[in-house]
């Protein structure tokens, strides 16, 4: 870049003439006089006291940001989501301020760069000739140049204030990004709970012995005998529609079966002994690649499809991967039925339902 101003401070002589055109530094440019008018100077160049009240506005931005973003993370751990009192158009208190900290941290910091550039960086008129893509090593070494000279113009060296409010407000904006963290859920192991079904690896299968398995929606019991060859029944654990929002929606997503009859001959192998009713199997119905629901069923081959990808799983083999990307088969929950007839869980899940994660190796 070349700098059409032969001005180096606001004290030239000529530097307020209206009537100056700057000349190019460079002779050998092409175009000796762009048009460019004369630099007029700010009041932060020529007065040392407006300069330093702008550092002072300045740096004033950027502490105000890190106030704010210490203001989300406290926001964060002092109201709890669905707190709903002193909010504007119904949104909660939780939703309101955190919105507003985190969204007056980054505009805090956007509006003191703004000023920052505005009244103490330099703003020397400068023009860019066009030139060869190829750069040569003069114009990289110029460039390089440029932006030292940049660097310096910034005024970051001899403005400390700016310079530590600024690494103040900038570095604070990492904490929010470590507590939202927080929100991704428990990790594998933290929260397990047998006895309630909370967690990855439990359901409410095991929370007690012989849960009955019910039909999805309606809820209504399964009686091993009125299933025929060919069926296939969406399968939820009893007791699940007595939870309400989040838990119910969890307990589905972990507990969901689907409940198979097939010739007792057919069935090759098993994840366990004697875990069929007369021909009766029951498999989990979250798909081990990514969790989606499954239940697209071949009585003919004992296939069952995943709509999303395309894993099919021989019910008849141990829910054995025949094709598609999952590694691992469904995990099969061992049935038996109570007094009347109904089929119930002997025990929860061997392995945990659904796709893998970090710490859970493939079966």
């Amino acid at each position: 870049m070349t700098d059409l101003n032969k001005h180096d401070g606001p004290n030239d002589d000529d530097s307020h003439d209206e009537h100056h055109i700057p000349a190019l530094r460079d002779e050998n440019e092409p175009l000796a006089n762009p048009g460019l008018p004369a630099h007029t100077w700010r009041p932060t160049d020529v007065d040392e006291g407006a300069a330093k009240r702008a550092e002072r506005q300045v740096s004033l931005l950027f502490t105000l940001s890190a106030v704010a973003t210490v203001l989300f993370v406290v926001t964060y751990f002092v109201l709890d989501v669905g707190d709903n009192w002193n909010t504007f158009g119904g949104l909660g208190a939780s939703t309101l301020f955190l919105g507003l900290t985190l969204g007056f941290a980054l505009m805090l910091i956007g509006v003191g760069v703004i000023q920052w550039a505005r009244k103490l960086m330099a703003d020397h008129e400068i023009v860019e000739m066009r030139h060869p893509a190829g750069s040569s090593d003069d114009d990289r070494a110029k460039t390089v140049e440029a932006l030292e000279t940049g660097i310096e113009e910034s005024a970051i060296a001899r403005t400390p204030l700016i310079r530590r409010s600024l690494l103040l407000a900038v570095g604070l904006l990492g904490a929010p990004a470590v507590v939202l963290l927080r929100d991704l859920g428990p990790t594998p192991g933290q929260v397990e709970d047998k006895a309630t079904g909370k967690g990855l690896q439990h359901t409410l299968f095991g929370t007690k012995p012989q849960v009955r398995v019910v039909r999805d929606v309606v809820g209504t019991p399964i009686r091993a005998s009125d299933l025929q060859i060919g069926d296939l029944v969406n399968g939820v654990p009893d007791g699940m529609f007595d939870l309400v929002g989040v838990d119910l929606q969890v307990a589905k997503a972990k507990g969901a079966v689907i409940i198979v009859k097939m010739e007792p001959d057919e069935i090759k192998s098993q994840q366990g002994d004697n875990w069929d009713v007369d021909g009766v199997l029951c498999y989990s119905k979250i798909c081990s690649h990514v969790g989606c629901p499954i239940s697209l069923y071949e009585r003919t081959t004992h296939h069952v499809l995943c709509p999303c990808h395309q894993s099919t799983f021989d019910l008849s083999d141990s829910a054995r991967v025949v094709f598609g990307p999952a590694g691992r088969p469904l995990p099969q929950l061992p049935l038996k039925v109570d007094e009347e007839g109904y089929l119930v869980a002997d025990g929860d899940f061997r392995q945990p339902v659904g796709p893998s994660y970090w710490s859970r190796e493939k079966a």
